[in-house]
């Protein structure tokens, strides 16, 4: 079965005689045959598309009157949105599925209406790289170099008297600059083109610079793309702006009123950042050459519900919106048209009412998300002007002030125990008393013999009687009191017996040790013939000790000379007989080192001074002369500080420990004492 035609989108004046129904049943008609044609298999809509040219030129038609007809966006219906979509993925087909597409929609006028009706989709974007971006320009179609030289002509044109082509040849560029950087990238081969935008620049309205501003900003942009990057270019095209430049340049305006510095610092790296650091070094200045200082990080506002009244400054324009916003929406319809009042006035709300701000964004297409996913066609609803009241002010003059308002009373605090007698002070103060009242007639047997605390009563005597008194005591079975002696509670092996067999035990093996040591000490070396001697092998058998318990004890005997000196005076007496060290219990005073007392150096300093301070009395007596005693002055003792043994020096400590409280009372008493024993010995 054959499908039919194709009727060709009627233009905007024979729309508009349509009746409703009729223009409905248009729309299904299409409808039909477009969900037809998008089931044809490739084969079938490929050969469709080449014989039938009917589909070719309702696409051409359609796009046409949609994209540069207002009526035909105003009046979107159910079935107008469904007819927008599916022409859409139509042409969407025809560009990828068939090899020779019709040149009428290669074209650069059917580009531009598809950019301007469907610019916002990111699936033109996709279609457009790929049929633009494998081959030139120029060899998709040759429309696009006439359109570039048409665009050159016009600007020239426009220098020299206003020319309103101009502007809808640029709103329409700018729209398929914004959806592909290829058609950009292929106007700013070559210096033309920017030459041509540059010199008009300075000759023609505020509106149309914008415009201009506009182009150039995306066409130079585009030269920065990652997937087809120009940089080279882009700062050929600088260097010539500013060759060119005058007071009211292009390059001037680019860099004061849109982020195009930022974006070009930010992206150049390399020896293209070096080459181009000379020139953004001059550009600084002009960066912020319009307000004077940086622009603000515009943030999203919380919407609080606030807003300003309608006629807060007394006029108003496009129903509750202000003479002065309501030209900054002219400004930015005249570059965005197909965008409502109220997305541009959502806009302005967002960056502090900024145009300048509000083009970049839109440019850049970089929005809020709950901007991005407004309606951008949305327009301010049409309200009538109510006639509001004037304020009358009664200023007669009066002979007193008017009365102040009465006070509002205040509110009372009211509870549960409003009304009570307490509160209405009709108590009695006897009934009055703080904290728990007690009746001191009560007893625990008068409440245990009340008539009311019968099953209290019961239960009591009832726990009384299950309690035992007993489970709580603790076992004296085996107290001291009760066995009638004394219990051991000492830990095994820590009794006296045990203690004094185990001191006896090693003092008996320290003399073991200490006699083989005075006999023979190479007895205690540390080498493997001495270890594997018979006379070290008896040592081990004796003491129970360890090779190295044994050559342990000699090194520590050898470091220790009072330990020697101790052991030789325990174990080599004359008598033979061995006596235990008795510790001396006496105060002993701290000597000046911190490390031993003065009593315990007097005891081991010398067994022989020792000896002669308790023995005989001619050494310690004074002989003839001042002299000491020849044994004093010898050099028999260790040399102690200052001269003179040891036994002087603790003497001479002795008598100066207290001299600052006793003064020389000390030195009196022993001479007293030294006078004596002389009388004893002359008569002996």
């Amino acid at each position: 079965m054959s499908l039919p035609s194709f009727a060709r989108y009627p233009p905007t004046n024979l729309l508009k005689q349509l009746l409703p129904e009729e223009l409905e049943a248009c729309f299904d008609s299409w409808l039909l045959l477009i969900r037809q044609y998008l089931l044809l298999p490739q084969n079938i809509f490929v050969s469709k598309v080449r014989k039938d040219t009917s589909l070719t030129d309702f696409l051409v038609s359609y796009m046409r009157e949609m994209s540069t007809s207002a009526y035909g966006q105003a009046n979107y219906t159910e079935k107008g949105r469904e007819l927008r979509s599916k022409a859409f993925l139509l042409a969407h087909r025809t560009l990828t599925d068939v090899a020779n597409v019709p040149s009428q929609l290669l074209d650069v006028a059917f580009a531009e209406d598809l950019c301007v009706l469907y610019g916002k989709s990111t699936a033109l974007k996709a279609l457009l790289g790929k049929v633009w971006g494998a081959v030139d320009m120029e060899a998709v179609s040759p429309s696009f170099a006439s359109r570039k030289m048409s665009l050159i002509e016009a600007l020239d044109a426009s220098r020299k008297k206003p020319a309103p082509k101009v502007d809808a040849m640029l709103l329409r560029t700018v729209a398929i600059l914004k959806t592909s950087f290829y058609y950009a990238q292929f106007l700013m081969a070559g210096s033309d083109f920017i030459d041509a935008l540059n010199t008009t620049y300075s000759h023609v309205a505020e509106d149309l610079q914008k415009k201009i501003v506009t182009t150039a900003y995306l066409c130079l942009i585009s030269l920065l793309e990652p997937a087809k990057p120009r940089v080279s270019t882009l700062i050929d095209q600088m260097y010539g702006l500013k060759s060119n430049a005058s007071g009211n340049s292009l390059l001037e305006a680019l860099c004061s009123s849109t982020p195009f510095l930022s974006r070009v610092r930010s992206q150049l790296s390399g020896p293209d950042a070096a080459r181009a650091q000379p020139l953004m070094a001059q550009l600084d200045v002009f960066e912020n050459r319009l307000d004077g200082k940086l622009k603000k990080i515009t943030k999203s506002k919380v919407d609080k519900g606030k807003a300003k009244s309608s006629e807060a400054f007394g006029h108003g324009a496009l129903g509750n919106v202000h003479v002065h916003r309501s030209s900054q929406i002219s400004q930015l319809q005249d570059l965005f048209p197909n965008l409502g009042t109220a997305f541009i006035i959502k806009l302005l709300d967002e960056y502090d009412d900024d145009p300048e701000q509000v083009t970049a964004h839109l440019l850049d297409d970089i929005l809020p998300p709950h901007l991005k996913e407004a309606d951008r066609t949305e327009d301010i609803p049409q309200m009538t002007h109510v006639e509001t009241p004037e304020k009358t002010f009664d200023l007669a003059p009066r002979a007193t002030p008017p009365p102040s308002p009465a006070p509002k009373a205040a509110s009372t605090r009211r509870t549960i125990f409003d009304g009570d007698d307490f509160s209405r002070l009709a108590i009695s103060p006897s009934q009055v008393h703080y904290g728990r009242k007690t009746d001191e007639s009560k007893t625990a047997d008068t409440l245990l013999a009340a008539s009311a605390s019968t099953s209290n009563k019961a239960a009591i005597l009832s726990a009384l009687a299950a309690f035992d008194s007993d489970d709580d005591e603790r076992d004296d079975t085996y107290d001291v009191e009760d066995v009638g002696g004394t219990v051991d509670s000492a830990l095994p092996g820590t009794s006296d017996d045990t203690m004094d067999a185990a001191a006896l035990k090693q003092e008996a093996h320290e003399e073991t040790l200490w006699q083989a040591w005075k006999m023979s000490p190479e007895l205690f070396g540390r080498d493997a013939a001495t270890r594997r001697s018979q006379a070290r092998a008896g040592l081990r058998n004796d003491t129970g000790w360890t090779d190295e318990a044994i050559e342990g004890w000699a090194t520590m005997l050898q470091r220790e000379p009072q330990r020697l000196k101790r052991l030789e005076a325990k174990f080599s007496l004359a008598s033979g007989a061995q006596q235990r060290g008795l510790q001396r219990t006496a105060w002993r005073e701290q000597s000046p080192a911190g490390s031993r007392t003065a009593t315990e150096d007097e005891e081991e300093a010398d067994p022989d001074d020792r000896d002669r301070e308790g023995g005989s009395a001619s050494f310690r007596g004074r002989g003839r002369g001042r002299g000491r005693g020849g044994n004093r002055r010898g050099g028999g003792g260790d040399n102690a500080p200052g001269g003179g043994t040891t036994t002087e020096f603790l003497a001479r400590r002795r008598k100066d420990a207290s001299k600052s409280s006793r003064a020389n009372h000390n030195r009196r008493d022993q001479r007293a004492r030294k006078m004596a024993r002389g009388a004893a010995g002359f008569a002996g």
